[in-house]
């Protein structure tokens, strides 16, 4: 096991440092092997394409490490999440930009699906329109992030959270007030 850890390592490290200086759609399986001096059958037994190995880049860096913490909440957890973006920012700004099967925004997208849901599912219950709900919020999360990342001046990642975090709660302020204003009206 840990062998198999050193040669994903490599294939990880060769994958960054050729995303220096290529876009990732014209790097090749060939161009990693190559890179870390290894056999593209070597590759192939670890991983299925280059985006499987994005993935794991980012789940071994990112996912593993964040659920090893235990988030008292979730905005903690969303802050950690967007300074390993931040400090990555070069590599993900590139892997990003890449739409499509396999690629790391649908991965990350599932990522996000999966953390929402439960959330989602304890606010609305077992709502008919549940999945909607998780859509929409997974989908803006995602939105936000890639466009703060591909942004030219990406700002700081806890600039970036604080501001989320205040949209968040003061549309949810307002929208309760709001409810609550009208209910009160309607007695």
């Amino acid at each position: 096991m840990a062998d198999s850890n050193i040669t994903k390592r490599a294939l990880a490290a060769a994958l960054k440092q050729l995303m220096e200086t290529k876009p990732f759609a014209k790097i090749s399986v060939s161009d990693i092997c190559e890179a870390c001096d290894m056999n593209r059958k070597s590759f192939y037994y670890h991983f299925k394409d280059k985006y499987a190995l994005v993935n794991w880049i980012y789940y071994t860096e990112c996912v593993a490490a964040l659920k090893e913490k235990g988030y008292p909440t979730e905005w903690e957890l969303l802050e950690d999440l967007c300074a390993y973006f931040y400090e990555n920012r070069s590599f993900y700004r590139k892997t990003l930009q890449v739409d499509g099967q396999n690629s790391f925004s649908e991965y990350f997208r599932d990522i996000i699906e999966t953390i929402l849901s439960s959330d989602m599912e304890e606010i609305f219950g077992r709502d008919d329109a549940l999945a909607f709900y998780v859509d929409f919020y997974t989908d803006a999360f995602l939105c936000a992030i890639k466009r703060w990342l591909l942004s030219r001046n990406c700002m700081p990642a806890a600039e970036f959270t604080g501001l989320l975090k205040h949209c968040l709660l003061r549309t949810s302020d307002t929208i309760v007030q709001k409810f609550s204003s009208e209910a009160e009206q309607k007695q």
